[in-house]
């Protein structure tokens, strides 16, 4: 239901914990009540590996980030957790702190955001029209979600784990059901209303679609920002699906620069429908979509029709031939699947559960307690002549904004083109509920060309983020990409 990628390699993986027993035990003998068992884990991804986690209170559709120290910080939840806050630090034998009632509001689907100062910001929820901040200050109206909220009852809200993106300018861009605005949240002051997206379908939970901030990079003329939305569902699905009436998803893209001066969304048509997919920035700057359903809508039992195929979106290429289809995996990914992005450049994948509590023998999606890796087409064998193997950077280097970064790197089995070279970093997200919270991924500027550093070696110097408004402080993974063909990442810090 909820999986972060730490700085550890180590990805840390929970569900809720009010609905039975694991299949995990705790260890030690420990037990809450007659429960023995974990609901949270750490999977360490080089060693295929996973250690029971310890974890009390319910984080029952919650949400998180991590901090500049690589702290995750996590909040909200359902019953004994709506107001909690849970952090974990990225070490070997860590376990979660949890502190009951640290939040001011009760947080039950919300979104949560890195800022530029370091702090985390926590916005919306069902029934919550406000954000308040981690560490805590105070809290503050935000009636662009209670203008948002369907008209239904509150499960047809459809403006449910907002999309939020920081833009390169430190306001907010958030967008709920069909719209967005600009929010300036330290002055509490919406300073850009958005058109409706065309069609005005709604694209947050419940509809659930998914959306990404594409990568940053400087034209020469300053950072663009652009918001890249796919699929959800027409309204009412969610409130049909419970009738037994499954609606087809919507099979539509919507794009918008966010800092045109006129900004429209620009429409453009998957290769099929999709609800509940989720979408990852890939190291070279495409977007992978990945799990969901063809109808229906998020929630218990209301999806049908797997979506087995990932789709491979190049940002870059003309539109309508942006999209690429993948071989298709055999497990259903349906409600509650989660994916995040591997040091590696695979995409893990794991969960789906749309049903209350586990149901193994059901005849419609059982609950998966699976995980698999997907292998964008980059990793393919017949590349690895083509891949970067980085020298220098060393792992856990730090890093200050608007510095002279230099990178070394191998490629052994190609004569590079100096032109298809291309430094990226990109932050781990959040992900539950087909959204990945403070994804991040920026491409680093050249300040001197590419250049023989010695046989099959190379050398380019690269500008880091001049301000924490285009990367805010925290772990990134660094790579470098040949003819779209990435290294493995290498993380650094950026302070």
């Amino acid at each position: 239901m909820h999986m972060q990628l730490l700085n550890n390699d180590r990805v840390i993986m929970f569900d809720r914990a009010d609905f039975g027993r694991s299949n995990i035990s705790l260890p030690f003998g420990q037990c809450h009540g007659s429960d023995c068992t974990a609901h949270s884990i750490e999977y360490n991804v080089i060693k295929n590996t996973i250690r029971p986690l310890n974890l009390v209170t319910d984080t029952w559709c919650s949400s998180g980030t991590t901090l500049a120290d690589g702290l995750l910080v996590q909040t909200g939840g359902w019953g004994s957790g709506d107001r909690a806050v849970r952090t974990i630090k990225p070490c070997p034998y860590c376990d979660w702190s949890e502190f009951p009632n640290q939040l001011i509001e009760r947080r039950w689907y919300a979104t949560n955001h890195i800022l530029p100062n370091g702090s985390a910001i926590i916005i919306g929820g069902i029934d919550q029209f406000n954000y308040e901040f981690f560490p805590k200050t105070k809290l503050f109206n935000l009636p662009f979600l209670s203008q948002t909220k369907g008209k239904k009852d509150q499960f047809e809200e459809n403006n449910l784990y907002p999309y939020v993106f920081l833009n390169v300018d430190g306001n907010l861009f958030i967008f709920a059901n069909n719209r967005a605005i600009l929010l300036d949240y330290n002055k509490y002051q919406v300073i850009r209303t958005y058109p409706t997206i065309p069609g005005g379908e709604p694209r947050n939970y419940p509809s659930t679609g998914s959306a990404v901030l594409l990568p940053l990079r400087n034209s020469g003329f300053g950072f663009e920002a652009e918001v890249l939305i796919c699929g959800g569902t027409p309204p009412g699905s969610y409130e049909l699906a419970e009738q037994n009436k499954f609606v087809q998803a919507l099979d539509t893209c919507a794009r918008i620069k966010i800092n045109d001066p006129n900004p429209k969304w620009v429409m453009e048509k998957m290769p099929m429908a999709r609800t509940m997919g989720d979408m990852v920035v890939l190291p070279n700057g495409h977007v992978a979509i990945i799990n969901g359903a063809g109808y229906g809508s998020a929630g218990w039992e209301r999806g049908r029709n797997p979506i087995l195929n990932p789709v491979i979106y190049n940002p870059d290429s003309p539109l309508a031939s942006r999209f690429e289809v993948m071989t298709p995996t055999t497990i259903p990914r349906m409600y509650h699947s989660t994916a995040v992005l591997l040091r590696d450049g695979r995409i893990l994948v794991g969960g789906s559960n749309p049903h209350q509590y586990y149901e193994f023998t059901t005849e419609y999606f059982p609950t998966e307690l699976s995980l698999e890796a997907f292998s964008p087409p980059y990793l393919d064998s017949s590349k690895s002549g083509l891949r970067p193997i980085v020298m220098v950077p060393v792992p856990s280097t730090k890093i200050t904004y608007g510095s002279n970064l230099m990178v070394k790197f191998s490629i052994y089995g190609a004569v590079i083109d100096p032109s298809l070279i291309k430094i990226t970093i990109i932050r781990p997200a959040f992900n539950t509920h087909s959204f990945s919270m403070s994804q991040r991924m920026v491409v680093l500027t050249n300040t001197m060309p590419v250049i023989p550093a010695g046989r099959a070696w190379y050398q380019v110097n690269v500008l880091t983020p001049e301000t924490a408004n285009i990367a805010p402080p925290g772990y990134y993974m660094l790579f470098v990409v040949h003819q779209d063909v990435p290294s493995y990442g290498v993380w650094i810090q950026i302070l």
